[in-house]
């Protein structure tokens, strides 16, 4: 019974008007005859509380699509798509054979029906809709431009478009012009190809799963990168290839043991190349004409996070290597920071819930504890990636952060706290446009913003927490301010100098408008007013302004 539990586990998603996909929760799938729906039809049902996520019939004539093995995609309606995202491949072949044997099709299909999504008047005027098959013309250099007006005729119906995916999966198409590319880049037939640059370029607007899983497979990825390097009205050849393979030689920072892990990471940087870099801007196309690789990579991103989420023996000796580990070598840490960042970067596509487990897998891990030594390694590198990763946990979740902070006062000598760590990172910036200080600056706002703090019956954070930064962090902040007005005169005039002090003074301004009691005291019994009104002698308009 568990076992069939965890293979009809899923996650349901649905297609949203930016045509992203939103996590509607996840649940158990089964498929049974439902009397109000009159027919056979597919019920999800949370996992948290039973409640019912998904009621569909499972329609004679809707095209479901299986993709990647583990998804299930449909559409209910106009605009309006699902996704089952299957845990197990088990569990997505029962349920596509449960709906092939509703529609009568045979479960070895990827699509149970031919698209249709024309008018009846056109379905006419195109007599050649009728016939079952696009015929693909034998794939040899002389025959390309017909390669290319049949396929670039086929664009313009959604039937043919279907059809001519069938026939290019069915008969191998695209490793035989991946054969026929290599032929003419050693005969240097240019004609060849820029034709061969227009019909992968078309080939992608079919939108068709199925032929991107062929396209990106390993053997075959490179290939279709260097069909993309010809484009016509370019004058010189790109170097897609050469960049992907020389610099993006993919840093295994930690040795992933995980292969399926291993491959995944490399597919998606180089699908997300093709999409951002190698085909050209999608203005040039009909909108949505991509929407299947944008959800290829989406997929990707999210089991890339998931599976590394699984693997505690890597994510512990990063975090190690990355915090406590003295002999690490500074180009090493870069590289574990930055590869750090970039998994944080991938969690933004996932759903509040699944990056709440995410932030708290992290948080578990002592994520904060090696930030507080990478914020104050002498490299600018690891400063900005490590600013930027903060920057993600406190503003997905700023309590968890306070948490960490108010346990820290019982263990650690003060100027170690995170939250001085932060204010001194904001004060030694040494960067001219103070880019790392107003990141800084935000990430302290979030965190002292009382709008965003929680309380429950036992505990107030926002007491407990302005108490704590009134106490041990508010002397570090105003300590710039004080140190510079000295015997009533503004003691550094440098541009640099000024330009912390408004930062400073704007936080102390957002101190005044949301903290009341705590910051009138403070500023009463350290006579602050008097050491501000000073700065109004400054040579700089702006801070005097502040």
């Amino acid at each position: 019974m568990a076992d069939r539990m965890a293979r009809r586990r899923v996650k349901l998603y649905a297609l949203n008007a930016d045509r992203q996909w939103d996590d509607r929760g996840t649940g158990h799938v089964t498929s049974s005859y439902v009397e109000r729906l009159k027919g056979m039809s597919l019920l999800v049902r949370a996992e948290s509380d039973g409640s019912l996520l998904l009621e569909s019939r499972i329609q004679a004539d809707t095209a479901y699509q299986k993709q990647q093995g583990t998804l299930i995609v449909w559409s209910e309606g106009e605009n309006f798509d699902l996704a089952l995202s299957f845990q197990e491949k088990a569990g997505c072949d029962e349920i596509w054979e449960k709906i092939c044997q509703v529609q009568g099709k045979d479960p070895s299909v990827d699509i149970t029906q031919d698209i249709v999504e024309e008018s009846e008047d056109e379905r006419f005027d195109d007599v050649s809709d009728s016939n079952p098959w696009v015929e693909l013309p034998p794939c040899e250099i002389g025959r390309l431009e017909d390669i290319n007006e049949v396929i670039s005729n086929c664009l313009h119906s959604p039937v043919r478009r279907e059809k001519l995916a069938i026939a290019l999966e069915n008969e191998g198409y695209v490793k035989k012009l991946v054969s026929v590319f290599h032929t003419c880049e050693d005969l240097e037939n240019m004609e060849g190809l820029h034709l061969l640059y227009e019909i992968f370029k078309n080939i992608f607007l079919l939108n068709k799963n199925a032929l991107f899983e062929i396209m990106f497979a390993d053997d075959t990825i490179f290939d279709i990168v260097g069909c993309l390097e010809y484009d016509p009205s370019s004058p010189y050849p790109k170097r897609h290839r050469q960049y992907l393979k020389s610099i993006a030689k993919f840093k295994e920072v930690i040795p992933i043991e995980n292969s399926e892990l291993l491959s995944k990471i490399h597919q998606t940087y180089r699908v997300q190349y093709i999409q951002d870099v190698v085909l050209p801007t999608p203005a040039v196309f009909e909108e949505n004409m991509l929407s299947t690789l944008s959800s290829f990579i989406f997929f990707n991103k999210v089991e890339i996070v998931s599976l590394i989420q699984e693997d505690e023996r890597f994510l512990s000796e990063l975090f190690h290597q990355l915090g406590g580990d003295e002999d690490v070598p500074t180009e090493k840490r870069r590289d574990l920071v930055l590869f750090l960042k970039e998994f944080c970067t991938f969690s933004q596509t996932l759903q509040p819930t699944s990056r709440e487990a995410f932030f708290k897998t992290l948080s578990s891990l002592g994520v904060l504890s090696a930030l507080e030594i990478t914020l104050g390694l002498d490299d600018a590198v690891i400063k900005a990636a490590s600013i930027d990763i903060l920057s993600y946990i406190v503003e997905f979740s700023p309590s968890m952060v306070r948490e960490y902070m108010m346990q820290q006062q019982h263990k650690t000598e003060e100027e170690q706290y995170l939250l001085n760590i932060i204010i001194e990172q904001m004060v030694v910036d040494s960067d001219p446009e103070m880019g790392g200080a107003v990141q800084l600056m935000g990430i302290l706002r979030i965190l002292i913003d009382p709008e965003n703090m929680m309380a429950t019956v036992t505990k107030s954070e926002r007491a407990d927490f302005l108490a704590f930064f009134y106490k041990h962090s508010m002397h570090y902040l105003v300590a710039p301010l004080l140190s510079n007005t000295v015997g009533d005169e503004v003691g550094r005039e440098d541009y640099p100098s000024a330009q912390l002090l408004a930062l400073i003074l704007e936080l102390l301004a957002f101190c005044v408008e949301h903290h009341t009691y705590h910051i009138k005291n403070y500023i009463v019994q350290r006579d602050l007013l008097k050491r501000i009104l000073v700065l109004m002698k400054s040579k700089h308009t702006f801070l005097v302004l502040s």
